[in-house]
């Protein structure tokens, strides 16, 4: 029986899985090597530090993304096509995501999302600044979607029990919206939620008036 030999591929890949089920805070080179099963100074012939191994999965997790871009197609097709691509992978690494959108990656990795981004909002019309408020923009979006979904900020479904008509202690008469929407605020699904902002989003952008008009 042979051993795979060590290599950053690996140790990146190890990185996920442990975050994915612990979270960032877990990881650290001595945790790495052990779930490895390795001397910790070896990961160093690698990846020279925790920093860079953070780097290195945030780098991962983006050339994962599996973009279907038509250049052809019509520049609001084009932005559902990406910002569904990245919803696609933050789904499969919803913890790892939150470590992507909190790094600054100069990698062609970290590059190419924006990159492709940037020039469709641009043949669709923008100047540079508005382009970059977009991306800005979507990137907000889909993130509090995602921080949403995995259960960091709330859906607005009662704490106690999302069965519930009503959560305990609203008073009807002081909420009559709460208590009249209960049963909408108790359910949440994700992807429609998510297929609404991203419409609400490009309906938006699409009227906004420094767009020049009679391009794609």
């Amino acid at each position: 029986m042979t051993t795979e030999p060590l290599s950053r591929a690996r140790i990146v890949a190890a990185a996920i899985a442990l975050i994915e089920r612990e979270g960032a805070d877990a990881v650290s080179m001595r945790r790495i090597a052990a779930e490895l099963g390795v001397g910790v100074m070896s990961l160093y012939n690698h990846v020279p530090n925790k920093d860079a191994l953070l780097s290195g999965v945030a780098e991962a997790v983006l050339s994962g993304i599996e973009f279907t871009d038509d250049p052809g197609a019509h520049w609001t097709d084009r932005v559902r096509m990406q910002a569904r691509a990245f919803r696609q992978i933050a789904h499969h690494y919803p913890r790892c995501t939150m470590l992507v959108v909190s790094r600054q990656l100069h990698s062609p990795a970290g590059m190419l999302p924006v990159e492709r981004a940037l020039a469709t909002l641009r043949s669709a019309g923008f100047d540079g600044v508005d382009a970059v408020r977009v991306v800005r923009l979507f990137i907000a979006f889909i993130v509090g979607s995602l921080l949403r979904e995995v259960g960091v900020t709330p859906t607005f479904a009662p704490p106690q029990d999302a069965r519930a008509a009503v959560p305990d202690g609203v008073d009807p008469a002081l909420f009559p919206e709460v208590h009249g929407l209960s049963a909408l605020l108790g359910s949440c699904d994700h992807e429609a939620e998510f297929e609404f902002g991203v419409e609400m989003l490009i309906q938006a952008i699409a009227v906004h008036p420094a767009r020049r008009e009679g391009t794609r």
